[in-house]
């Protein structure tokens, strides 16, 4: 076998070695300072005083003098030793008894030995600091100074690899990347007419959208090696361990060019440089700097591409974006429906599936969702239809997992008092007749009264398309909306008796209200005028958001105008409510029988039809059916589901 095919030694085999190695030293260090006279000497100890009356009596056959140790044997031959004060009359005495005695020169410890005891103290404190250096790089199997070596893993695999085939949903993104991939599989294409493939791009987007799958799709395309790393794992304790560690990286890719270097995160390192205490000489600016060098400095780097993401390009350092560094930036988006239903097929490539599955129906009920959004969304259906013991992940599997995604986890075991769940269904009713009733307001998809994650009950609506900007009309529909639980309550059982349960309706209506004022300028006395500025700062190493100073009565007409809106939201919801008030009370019992319906069994009860339920058997199971509510009621809130995309409970 040669040695490239020889498989290291197992931990388990090291770890034996290491401690048999150790024993073996002890056993050996014991030998060496274990003299030869006292391997021979033995016998009883006896006192001094002892001895010379032995001696007087002749009772002593023979004595060994080595330095102050006696040893020797009584007249009955048995053994003994002793040691001499200095005692100068102990040879006349011995003659004068005619014992027989040898003397030998006193054993002197060897120069190694010496040596040995003075290094023994410093080579302790080194070992036990060499243990826990390695202890500290364990995870990287570097040894105890490997620390400043490179920690990106190379990725070669041949089979099992990641391609486009695997990526969907970002088709734009797919296209500027597949010139890399030309790149690196035909440089001379590119060469012969004089163009220089760009040394970097980064991808940005939110999280979730497939930027490490995207880097890992090149490579796979490409088939060259792919090293991967995070930004956090260049900075450590130690001062220029991260530079030295962007050095070793570059020397291995180019020992492996042409390849592709991906760093995910990169922000960790890549941030504004002079925003912490160190100014220029801390550890993650020395690191940045000689990012900056490798990437784009005097000893060029052929055949390196550095592909990076991150969903903060507003902290990344202007050199880093600079061209010849990170040439293009890639926006990697949350998908549209199409996109959605690719993405949806290729995840459910694994999955049986039931005929009844239709992945544009389910990609249409799920606007807003990033790849990693809806790979969670099949394996909750697969989880679901393995709990109920099917064969086959069904539509209803689907629905249910899309439920449990958007509005959490039903909780049946909540126990709510008649008079609170009575209220509840009002609270929601409010919501959806004010719904209906607004033109420019998303359809309702479900309104439920079972708690689900943090809400009591909840109205969802979902856009009929993918919106990306929203107008004026639409605005004021969702702050109607949002206030319609609210004036519900009002309605039926009296202004003493609204409780708590619109909180966050009055928070997101709050919130959308200030942002008309103050960023999309949608105030009439304000004017088209930006008062606030959404970016950050960083500072000491923390992200500080910045206002723009206002006067005191431009802030004072800021508050105005966003009351104003807020309430002239509850207006139009009360006035609606008012008109409708049969619908109101129909869609609450609806509720109240039901406890979940649908968008379409919402219109059939305003219009007075019958809803065609199965049989009872089909129902939901009572609400707050055992158990104990686990919040106090203060603390209950009946989210109405104004998002566009998920409910806001």
């Amino acid at each position: 076998m040669s040695d490239n095919n020889r498989k290291p030694p197992s931990p388990l085999v090291r770890n034996v070695l290491m401690w048999a190695g150790i024993l073996l030293a002890l056993v050996l260090l014991v030998q060496l300072f274990q003299g030869p006279s006292e391997r021979r000497s033995g016998g009883e100890e006896i006192a001094y005083s002892d001895f010379l009356s032995k001696v007087d009596s002749g009772q002593v056959k023979e004595a060994a003098i080595a330095g102050r140790q006696i040893s020797g044997k009584l007249s009955n031959d048995q053994e003994f030793r002793t040691y001499n004060p200095g005692d100068m009359q102990l040879i006349e005495r011995l003659r004068a008894k005619n014992v027989k005695f040898d003397a030998v020169p006193e054993e002197r410890p060897s120069l190694l030995q010496q040596v040995i005891v003075g290094a023994l103290p410093f080579l302790i404190m080194i070992g036990i600091w060499i243990f826990f250096m390695r202890q500290m790089q364990n995870g990287q199997g570097r040894g105890a100074m490997g620390f400043g070596k490179s920690r990106a893993k190379l990725l070669t695999e041949k089979h099992g690899r990641v391609t486009f085939d695997d990526v969907a949903g970002i088709d734009e993104a797919r296209e500027e990347l597949q010139e890399i991939v030309d790149f690196l599989k035909d440089p001379s294409k590119f060469h012969r007419l004089g163009g220089k493939i760009p040394k970097g791009a980064l991808l940005v987007g939110p999280p979730g959208t497939g930027k490490t799958l995207l880097a890992r799709a090149i490579a796979g395309e490409a088939n060259v090696p792919f090293f991967t790393i995070s930004g956090s794992d260049f900075v450590e304790m130690f001062v220029g361990v991260g530079a030295s560690r962007v050095r070793d990286m570059f020397e291995q890719a180019k020992k492996n060019a042409p390849c592709i270097i991906f760093i995910d995160e990169i922000d960790a390192v890549g941030r504004h440089r002079g925003a912490g205490l160190g100014g220029g000489n801390d550890e993650r600016e020395q690191t940045l700097n000689q990012l900056l060098v490798e990437m784009d400095g005097f000893d060029a780097n052929e055949g390196i591409i550095i592909v990076a993401a991150t969903n903060r390009p507003d902290v990344l350092d202007p050199a880093l974006l600079r061209p010849g560094r990170f040439d293009r930036q890639i926006t990697v988006g949350r998908p549209d429906i199409e996109g959605r239903v690719r993405i949806l097929q290729v995840h459910m490539r694994k999955v049986p599936l039931a005929q009844d599955v239709d992945a544009r129906t389910i990609a249409r009920g799920t606007p807003g969702f990033s790849g990693a959004d809806l790979a969670n969304l099949v394996n909750e259906a697969a989880l679901l239809a393995a709990r109920r013991s099917k064969r086959l992940v069904g539509m209803s599997e689907f629905e249910d997992a899309k439920d449990k995604v958007m509005m959490g986890v039903e909780r049946k075991s909540m126990v709510m008092t008649e008079d609170e769940k009575k209220l509840t269904a009002y609270h929601e009713a409010g919501h959806a007749v004010v719904s209906l009733h607004e033109q420019a307001s998303d359809p309702i998809h479900k309104a439920t009264i079972i708690p689900r994650g943090r809400a009591l009950g909840m109205v969802m609506r979902l856009p009929e398309r993918d919106s990306y900007s929203f107008h004026r009309d639409k605005m004021y529909a969702n702050l109607s909306v949002a206030m319609g639980g609210r004036v519900a309550e009002e309605l039926i059982f009296g202004h003493d008796k609204v409780t708590s349960g619109a909180s966050s309706d009055i928070q997101m209506a709050t919130n959308l209200a200030k942002a008309m004022v103050t960023q999309w300028g949608m105030s009439d006395i304000l004017g088209p005028l930006q008062y606030t500025e959404n970016q950050e700062e960083v500072f000491l190493g923390h992200s500080v958001s910045r206002q723009q100073n206002v006067s005191e009565k431009t802030a004072e007409l800021i508050d105005s105008e966003v009351k104003r809106l807020v309430v002239g939201g509850y207006d139009r919801a009360k006035q609606l409510l008012t008109d409708h008030a049969d619908e109101l009370e129909a869609v609450a019992q609806a509720l109240l029988e039901y406890e979940t319906l649908s968008g379409d069994e919402i219109i059939k009860v305003i219009k007075g039809e019958h809803i065609d339920r199965p049989d009872s058997a089909e129902k939901l199971p009572p609400l707050g059916a055992g158990g104990v509510s686990g919040l106090p009621k203060a603390g209950r809130r009946r989210g109405s589901g104004l998002g566009d995309i998920a409910p806001q409970a």
